[in-house]
C-alpha cells in the first residue's frame, strides 16, 4: 500500500525532523539574522527562500540527482566554489554596507524581502552538503512495501519542511520583538551589517574549506 507506514516510523522520523529544524545550524543563523536585522517581513522572506531551496533538495534527491552530485568530485567541487563564492560576495557587501543594508528609508528596509528569499533559494540550493545531507537522510526512512522510492523521498523532504513551518516562525517573531527597539538606532544597524557579513564570510570559508 502506498505510504503504509507504522507508528514507529512516523515517531522516529519527525523526531529527528523536530531535531533537524530547533538545532542551531546555517539555515537558523540566515533565518534569525534577517529578522534582527529587517523585522518579520525579512525573516519570513529568508525562511520561505531556505525552504523553497530545501524543496530543491528533496526534488533532487528523488530524481536521482543529488546521487550524481556525491558520485562526481567534479560537479561537487563546482558546487561548492560557485555556493562559496556567493556566500563571500553577499558577506563583503554588508561588511562594505556601512548600515545602508539595515537603515530603513520610508519605512521600507533598504534590503528588500523578495531579494532575501532569493538569497535564501540560492544559500541552500548552493550548498553540495545539504544535497548530500538530503541523500545520506531521507533513504534511511524509505520503505519497500510502501511505494516507489523516489515518491517516499519526496514525501519525506516535505514533511522536513512541513515541520520546519511548525518551529521557525516561532523564531522569527521571538527574533523581531526582541529586536525591534534596537532597528532604530543606525550603529545597531551597523553592527547588524557587520554581524550578517561576518556570518556570510565564515560560513563561505567553511563551505570551500570542507571536505565532501
Amino acid at each position: 500500500m502506498l505510504f503504509a507506514y507504522d507508528l514507529q516510523h512516523w515517531i522516529t522520523f519527525l523526531s529527528a525532523a523536530l531535531l533537524l529544524n530547533v538545532s542551531p545550524g546555517p539555515d537558523l543563523g540566515f533565518i534569525l539574522a534577517h529578522t534582527v536585522r529587517g523585522g518579520r517581513a525579512c525573516g519570513f522572506a529568508a525562511m520561505l527562500g531556505v525552504w523553497t531551496g530545501a524543496f530543491g533538495h528533496a526534488l533532487f534527491a528523488a530524481a536521482g540527482l543529488s546521487a550524481l552530485l556525491a558520485a562526481s568530485a567534479t560537479a561537487y567541487t563546482a558546487v561548492k566554489w560557485v555556493g562559496a563564492g556567493y556566500l563571500l560576495w553577499l558577506g563583503i557587501q554588508a561588511l562594505r554596507s556601512r548600515g545602508a543594508f539595515s537603515v530603513p528609508r520610508e519605512g521600507v528596509p533598504a534590503l528588500r524581502p523578495g531579494r532575501i528569499y532569493l538569497q535564501g533559494v540560492f544559500i541552500d540550493l548552493l550548498n553540495p552538503k545539504a544535497a548530500i545531507f538530503f541523500l545520506a537522510f531521507l533513504p534511511q526512512f524509505v520503505v519497500p512495501e510502501a511505494g516507489p522510492a523516489w515518491m517516499q523521498l519526496l514525501l519525506h523532504g516535505v514533511l522536513i519542511i512541513v515541520v520546519a513551518a511548525m518551529v521557525e516562525p516561532f523564531f522569527v517573531l521571538m527574533g523581531d520583538r526582541v529586536s525591534t527597539c534596537l532597528r532604530g538606532s543606525p550603529r545597531f544597524c551597523r553592527w547588524m551589517d557587520r554581524g550578517l557579513g561576518t556570518f556570510f564570510v565564515l560560513l563561505g570559508v567553511r563551505l570551500a574549506i570542507s571536505e565532501r
